[in-house]
Formats: structure tokens, C-alpha cells, sequence
């Protein structure tokens, strides 16, 4: 297992930072600070431009090949996490909101999905588009070990709406596997990401296991796998990227020369060697290649 340190790509500019007074996001989560962005939810389009959103702000940022930045999207809520589906829309999974979706051709923001029986969601957190087309995405709210109650769920045109897991100590990053036959879920404040297999429907619930046991931080966050089944996983307030074997190895701890919110990760999709880290605490995106790296 070799420790490496990831090289900086680009950095929010000042221009782009909010200025203003704290708002109740702001508040709840980083209480007594003034934040200039939260970064989170990285998603490439097929031209290689990179999205992220900035959750207190409502805002989506659009980032060139050449880390050139640009507000792309503005709008009143809390993003935490987008993906872009096969017409070119942007799927996003909204603390205040729900599940919506952003139409930039039409430049419309509609509703998808906000309740589960008639019971809004907790608080969505991320979110992950199978290879078949399901949605599946979490719903943290506040909680934790003293009350997990955290879910995940799927939803697809045709069966809408199913729940998954209701016993997750805030579930947060969410990913599923290339094949689409596992999914792996950030128990964020567990400090483990769990596992369980989509294509094994149970009477009730999935068997589900502790894939990865972390320590120290606040738990993962982001996670992200590649074409080879790599795991990539975000350890937040711990300033690590963890990469794992399919068979769940320890291949490589990747360091940031600054910074310890690190909240997601991103493959390109041209180059899945080529790992996308972002750091919310100064508003930076780092870049390594794994394969170089990997002893």
C-alpha cells in the first residue's frame, strides 16, 4: 500500500465566493463560521467539463478542461450531489428540496420525488444512476449511532418509488458496481462503508454487510468506483482518498497538501486511472492518477 499526495487542478476563484451573511445550512452544519462554498457532488459531461454544487448556496459550478470556472446554475435550495442522465439533464438530490431535476436546455427545475408514503425525506445526501437506468440515493438528515434511521432508496419510471435500508447511521455516498449487481453505501457516521447485493431482492430488505471499517475523521463521504471495480472513498474531516481492490484491499492512501473536507470523488470517464478529489474547506479540486501510483 503506498501514501502519495494528490496535485492541486484547480481552485474556486474569489470572485465566486459568497459573500454573505450564514445561512441556516451554514449554521446548522459549520456553526460560528462563515463559509465562502461547501463543494460537493462532482459529475462529468461527455465533453469533460466537470460539475459540482455548492450546497448552501444553490449554486451548480461548470469546470473546464482547462479548470476554468462558471456559475451554470443558480436556484433556492440545498444540492448535495448531481448526476447527468442519458438526455442530458441533471438529476440532483436536494437537502431541501427532494429528488429534482434540471432541464438546461429548457432551463427548468421540476420535482421528481419529495416524500416516501406521505413522509418528506429526512434530507438527501447523494446519489448514483445504475447501469439499467435506477436511480438510487440517500437520505441522511441528522442522523447518527444514537439514531440510525437513515435510508436508502431507488426509484425508477416504471416501479417509482422503493426503500431499500432504514437503519443507516447517515448514509451519505452511494455508488453501484459497473456490472450493477452490488451497491456500496457510506454509513458516514459509522465510519464504514457497507455493501449489499441489487440483484437479490429479500422478502423485506437486502442482506447488507460492513465492506470497509474506517477510524479517525468524521467517516466517509464521496465514494466513487471505476471500469476495473476500484472503490474510491472520501474520508471526511481526515484529508484522505482511500482506493480499494474489488476484493476490498487497501491499494492506495492518497494525501491533499492542504485541506481536510474532503466530501467527494470523481473518475473521468475518458481516463478512469485519473481520480477527481474535491476539498470544501478551501474550495479546491486535486487530481491523481492511481495507475502510476499503485504498488
Amino acid at each position: 500500500m503506498a501514501k502519495i499526495t494528490a496535485s492541486l487542478f484547480t481552485q474556486l476563484p474569489e470572485e465566486l465566493h459568497f459573500k454573505g451573511a450564514p445561512n441556516d445550512w451554514v449554521k446548522m452544519t459549520r456553526p460560528g463560521q462563515n463559509l465562502h462554498s461547501f463543494l460537493e457532488g462532482p459529475e462529468f459531461d461527455a465533453d469533460g467539463n466537470l460539475y459540482l454544487v455548492d450546497v448552501p448556496y444553490g449554486r451548480i459550478f461548470k469546470i473546464t478542461q482547462l479548470g476554468e470556472w462558471q456559475l451554470f446554475y443558480q436556484y433556492d435550495g440545498e444540492p448535495h450531489s448531481i448526476k447527468i442522465d442519458k438526455n442530458g439533464d441533471f438529476i440532483i438530490v436536494d437537502y431541501k428540496l427532494g429528488l429534482v431535476k434540471y432541464a438546461p436546455k429548457k432551463n427548468k427545475l421540476s420535482t421528481i420525488v419529495t416524500a416516501y408514503n406521505g413522509v418528506p425525506f429526512k434530507g438527501l445526501s447523494d446519489l448514483t444512476i445504475a447501469a439499467n437506468g435506477d436511480y438510487y440515493f440517500t437520505d441522511c438528515g441528522r442522523t447518527s449511532l444514537s439514531n440510525p434511521t437513515g435510508c436508502v432508496y431507488k426509484y425508477n419510471n416504471l416501479d417509482g418509488l422503493s426503500l431499500i435500508l432504514n437503519n443507516v447511521p447517515y448514509p451519505n455516498g452511494i455508488v453501484t458496481s459497473p456490472n450493477g449487481q452490488s451497491c456500496f453505501v457510506a454509513a458516514t457516521r459509522a465510519n464504514a462503508v457497507w455493501k449489499f447485493k441489487t440483484n437479490k431482492p429479500e422478502p423485506t430488505y437486502p442482506m447488507v454487510g460492513n465492506y470497509i471499517q474506517l477510524t479517525g475523521g468524521l467517516g466517509p463521504d464521496g465514494l466513487a468506483i471505476n471500469e476495473d471495480d476500484k472503490l474510491a472513498v472520501a474520508h471526511a474531516q481526515k484529508g484522505r482518498v482511500y482506493i480499494y481492490s474489488p476484493l476490498g484491499d487497501l491499494l492506495l492512501d492518497i494525501r491533499l497538501p492542504q485541506g481536510l473536507w474532503v466530501t467527494s470523488i470523481a473518475f473521468q470517464p475518458k481516463n478512469q486511472n485519473e481520480l477527481y478529489i474535491i476539498e470544501a474547506q478551501y474550495g479546491a479540486i486535486y487530481r491523481i492518477n492511481i495507475s502510476v501510483n499503485e504498488s
